[in-house]
Formats: structure tokens, sequence, C-alpha cells
């Protein structure tokens, strides 16, 4: 992709999102890293209105690792998935507790241990949290790139990743994952 057509599009998401951000509610790198472990499948919107009263009644680490798993079941209930999600959230959080000290990880390859966090997971919060540069790519992001012809149909999420970090400068990671994210919820509703 040429240069040109590159600064267009940084350009265009530029003038339409200049302050594009997570959409996901949380208050701290923990919340952000289980909002985002519980959103796969699942849009964003299901996410917050789930984590409104999780949040509430399970504030750190120990909570979530202390809490008898069918409880948890029963507090996910509403999202896909639901089961899985709370084992993995649950295992996750003793692996803070024992591991980090009750603190999320910063680099890609400790997050990627952790139960049910995979690399787009990794990414958001490296990106959101940690302010490293880093290119999640999920549903909206994959589709997005196809349309804007950087992706191929049949390309996987690790390859689009891999287009778009050849294609856009390091420095535009973060705000443009959240900009296409906007874009294509935009397009839904145009």
């Amino acid at each position: 992709m040429d240069g040109l057509k590159v600064d267009h599009i940084l350009d265009v998401f530029d003038v339409m999102f200049p302050d594009a951000y997570c959409e996901l509610n949380h208050s701290n790198h923990f919340e952000l890293l289980v909002a985002v472990m519980l959103s796969a499948q699942t849009t964003d919107k299901s996410v917050n209105q789930l984590t409104e009263a999780l949040f509430e009644k399970y504030k750190i680490p120990n909570d979530y690792a202390n809490a008898p798993i069918v409880e948890l079941e029963q507090d996910l209930k509403r999202i896909g998935l639901y089961k899985t999600k709370a084992k993995n959230v649950k295992k996750m959080s003793q692996i803070l507790i024992d591991e980090y000290d009750g603190k999320v990880p910063d680099t890609r390859e400790e997050l990627e241990k952790l139960p049910g966090v995979g690399r787009k997971t990794a990414n958001v919060v490296l990106s959101v949290c940690f302010d490293q540069p880093a290119f999640a790519v999920d549903t909206h992001v994959a589709r997005v790139s196809k349309r804007l012809g950087i992706a191929n149909e049949n390309d996987t999420p690790l390859k689009i990743e891999k287009k778009l970090i050849d294609v856009f400068p390091e420095e535009k990671w973060c705000a443009l994952h959240h900009q296409m994210i906007f874009f294509w919820t935009l397009s839904l509703y145009s």
C-alpha cells in the first residue's frame, strides 16, 4: 500500500474519530483485563451492562479467586461462553495473586500465559493500560482492514495484525485500533 493511501486513511480516521477510546468500562488495569476476557464473542455493550454490577461485587483478584465457581457462572450467565469465562477469570485471578502480587503483567508473554488471554486480549491490555504499541485485531478491525484492501478475505487475525503493523506507523497503532472499531460501528448504523 502506498504512502499516500496510508496517509489518507490516517487523516480520515483522525478527522472522523479524533477521540476514539476503549469502550469497555473499567477503572483499572485488572477490570480492563476481565472486561476484555469477557468480550470474546460478545458485544462491548453486553459486557458493559454485565460489568456494571460485576465490578461492584468483585473488585480485586482475590474476590474472583475466592468466589464459588457456580456463583461466578451465575454472575456471568447473561453473556456467551459464561462457564468457560468464569473458569478462566477465576484461574487468571489466582495466578495474578500467586505470581504477580495481584497486578496485571505488562508483557505479551506473561499476559498470554494467563487462562483465557490470547493475543487480542493481550494487545488491548498492553495498548490501553500500558500505552505500549500493539494492534489488537478483533472482528471489527478485521472487517475494516479487509474493506480498506489491507487484508485479504481469508487472512487470519495474526496475518491481519502483521499487515497492519507493516502498513501503519507504530505511534498510530493504539488509536487506529479504536478508530477502526468506531468506524465499523458507524457503518452499521449508516
